[in-house]
């Protein structure tokens, strides 16, 4: 088990989620649990486009502050989101205050309005059909796959935009369309 850390509380985790509690709890709670529905998949689309060049860490600890800001990740919302909005949230300390990635989401939240299919359905169409063997070590899982590739280019061909292969498989590792928990891990099943 020579990518897993046993934690304070006995449980075996991958190498990262011991590092911080707000890291066990995230990877116990929600890393790799398939997940569903418009605003919370746009969310997670988000919050990794913001996490790209910074810690994930910095992203979780400053959720709410995102959910707050980006009124619920209800993409209808976001879309309507003008100039003013911009201006509020680069003003914002509650969030990572970035002008593209800001102008990211709303762009996002206006590609997403004109989806000819729901947004869960069509990131999900992209997960593989057949699980993956469970990576044996941290060393193992991969950075960016055939699907995330495909996922990113379908969503550039839509309009959207920070959603590189690296940031759509890190996407498909936090919404359980991949599981990645290393096989020491007891999240592992």
């Amino acid at each position: 088990m020579t990518d897993t850390l046993l934690g304070a509380d006995g449980r075996f985790r991958c190498t990262w989620g011991n590092t911080t509690e707000d890291y066990a709890a995230y990877h116990d709670q929600e890393w790799g649990v398939p997940l569903r529905g418009e605003p919370e998949l746009f969310e997670r689309l988000c919050l990794e486009a913001f996490q790209s060049g910074l810690s994930w860490l910095t992203i979780l600890r400053k959720r709410e502050g995102f959910r707050r800001a980006f009124a619920a990740f209800e993409p209808a919302k976001v879309a309507e989101f003008g100039e003013q909005d911009v201006a509020r949230l680069l003003a914002d300390p509650a969030i990572v205050r970035n002008r593209a990635k800001i102008n990211a989401v709303i762009r996002n939240a206006r590609a997403v309005t004109e989806l000819d299919q729901p947004l869960d359905e069509l990131l999900w169409s992209f997960a593989p059909a057949t699980p993956a063997p469970r990576p044996a070590t941290m060393a193992d899982v991969p950075a960016v796959t055939p699907e995330s590739t495909a996922m990113a280019k379908e969503l550039k061909r839509r309009g959207f935009t920070f959603v590189g292969p690296t940031t759509c498989y890190a996407l498909m590792q936090a919404t359980g369309m991949v599981d990645d928990h290393v096989a020491g891990c007891w999240r592992a099943s």
